[in-house]
């Protein structure tokens, strides 16, 4: 079904504002593709620039090595102009620190990362040089400018407010206050931080999407324990908020993963009113 500029989202995201959604089928290494069309503010240049965004990887026992190498390679073959990594790279024993690198390397787009809040109970320094030296800019309350398609646009990477990490002060401290920007976060609950109708697209993981979805009870009950943004698009203070269902969790999908499948986000921005 096509739907409009101004449409809701699919059954399976959340609220939508200025979205458009598909998703393929779940492929044979257990994660499902889907692809997003985002109208916001951006800079002329910047109609039509691609993102693919992973999050929740849990690189070790909860993740299936296979797995995020067959994310890696198909992250490649899309060839977007940006690849987001938004936290939670490790899960809670250090052992997995050294696999972050060799399991995550190799993506060939420009990428960035910010940290989760199980990266912080395991080794936070540790989990960005692993992505470091990689050469994927990991960002802790920071922002960059970045050059795309000879016009800059600006990342501002929020650290994790689960473990009372985040600073948004701090990270738009001196960025532009126009133009496009784009933010990072692990928690989709810091998009309420962020300054208000700001023309701001944050992307963000931490909810693995319910994870084990029994409708409409997992979402209420994440709702009354204080998480109301659980998979999918929503408008949070005038922005646009994507909440990734993450890649992570789970050896066998069908008792940990129900209605909510691990997730390759693609993303498309469109200027608004263009």
């Amino acid at each position: 079904m096509k739907l409009s500029r101004r449409s809701l989202l699919t059954a399976a995201a959340g609220l939508t504002v200025g979205a458009v959604a598909r998703a393929q089928p779940i492929g044979e290494h257990g994660y499902q593709v889907t692809h997003t069309e985002l109208w916001t503010e951006l800079d002329p240049a910047h109609d039509g620039l691609r993102i693919a965004q992973l999050s929740d990887i849990h690189v070790g026992n909860s993740t299936p090595e296979k797995r995020v190498r067959a994310a890696v390679e198909q992250i490649n073959a899309l060839a977007p102009d940006l690849v987001f990594l938004t936290g939670d790279f490790v899960t809670y024993s250090p052992q997995p620190l050294l696999k972050v690198s060799h399991v995550l390397g190799g993506i060939a787009a420009p990428t960035f990362a910010v940290l989760g809040n199980h990266d912080h109970f395991v080794n936070a320094p540790s989990v960005r040089t692993e992505l470091e030296w990689l050469g994927y800019a990991t960002l802790r309350n920071q922002h960059t400018r970045f050059q795309a398609r000879g016009v800059g646009l600006t990342i501002l990477g929020v650290d994790d407010g689960g473990t009372g990490h985040a600073d948004v002060g701090k990270t738009f401290a001196g960025a532009p206050s126009g133009g496009t920007r784009l933010v990072l976060t692990h928690n989709p609950l810091t998009a309420r931080a962020l300054p208000e109708q700001a023309g701001l697209v944050c992307f963000s993981g931490h909810t693995h999407g319910g994870q084990i979805v029994v409708p409409p009870v997992t979402d209420a009950l994440m709702r009354a324990a204080g998480q109301p943004y659980i998979r999918g698009v929503y408008s949070v203070g005038g922005n646009q908020l994507y909440v990734n269902r993450g890649l992570g969790f789970g050896r066998n999908d069908t008792f940990l993963h129900h209605g909510s499948e691990p997730e390759l986000a693609v993303f498309t921005l469109r200027r608004r009113d263009c």
